[in-house]
């Protein structure tokens, strides 16, 4: 958990004891030319208080809502560089810290007669559907008939992106995968509610670090004849958890269920099998497609 942003400035903290079992905030990390590292924060650095209030006793939880607040504006932290160094007071610009996932650009093939979109995605965090959008938007209007989306070592991220993600290639009221669980709130059936956003045929490219919320998207459009898979057998992570905080500040990983694709295959364990190891050509991807049907449910 610790390899994500929830301060608002590009900061990660730990909670650290010092030499008389005080517990300590420290920076764990940063990102590079974030907006903490580029007004003077360092790895290492204890923070003491943030606009003017002591933090020292506070859990990293508490301290990271303290530094959150709207893009733009600004947060005073007072830290003290490394274990002996100087005390300084330092005022830092939120900002949005996040990164797009998304990468795109056009392709002419058939001496330019075809025109494909690529896009390669490598996560799911909070900017993937959006930036995507985006991306497939310019590519149809740059004239692309068919696209690529590359999600190979796209180890996954937020599920509920890459279900957003599918949606944009579905019709309504095609299913994007089923949840299975002991616990009847976890056996559902997600689908897509509006229109797609491209109907062209569609390459997933996926190889054995295509994993989680990846392989949902890729088996949704595989399973519903969107798309043909092209690469490597997945990686095969279906699970559904859950996060619990202890008493103690550590926290325990409870598996409540898992992901089913459309065509109730279990992903977790099995991973997805591609159609082509290698780039079919694309009369033979539309052929593919049109020959294809869903698995009879069950």
């Amino acid at each position: 958990m610790a390899r994500y942003d929830m301060s608002g400035i590009g900061i990660n903290l730990r909670e650290v004891p010092d030499a008389n079992g005080v517990v300590t905030l420290k920076v764990l990390g940063l990102i590079l030319d974030g907006p903490a590292h580029s007004a003077g924060v360092r790895q290492g650095d204890e923070v003491l208080a943030v606009n003017g209030v002591d933090v020292r006793g506070k859990s990293a939880f508490e301290v990271s809502s303290l530094l959150q607040g709207p893009s733009e504006t600004f947060v005073t932290i007072e830290v003290k560089h490394g274990n002996c160094g100087p005390i300084e007071s330092i005022q830092v610009q939120r900002q949005l810290v996040a990164r797009t996932p998304v990468f795109y650009r056009l392709e002419h093939l058939d001496n330019g007669t075809t025109s494909v979109g690529y896009m390669r995605l490598k996560e799911f965090n909070a900017l993937a559907r959006k930036d995507l959008v985006t991306a497939m938007k310019r590519l149809q209007d740059m004239g692309a008939s068919y696209f690529i989306l590359d999600l190979r070592d796209n180890l996954g991220g937020l599920v509920q992106a890459g279900i957003e993600i599918a949606k944009l290639f579905l019709n309504e009221g095609e299913t994007i995968t089923y949840t299975v669980g002991r616990d009847p709130q976890y056996q559902k059936t997600i689908v897509a509610d509006n229109s797609p956003l491209v109907t062209a045929p569609v390459i997933v490219l996926v190889n054995n670090r295509t994993a989680s919320a990846s392989e949902i998207v890729a088996s949704a459009l595989h399973d519903n004849c969107r798309a043909v898979l092209v690469g490597e057998k997945t990686f095969g992570k279906g699970l559904i958890q859950s996060v619990y905080e202890l008493h103690d500040g550590s926290g325990v990983v409870v598996t409540i269920g898992k992901y089913v694709t459309p065509n109730h295959m279990d992903i977790n364990g099995n991973g997805i099998e591609p159609d082509y190891r290698n780039l079919p050509a694309w009369n033979d991807v539309t052929k593919h497609l049109s020959q294809c049907t869903m698995h009879p449910q069950g």
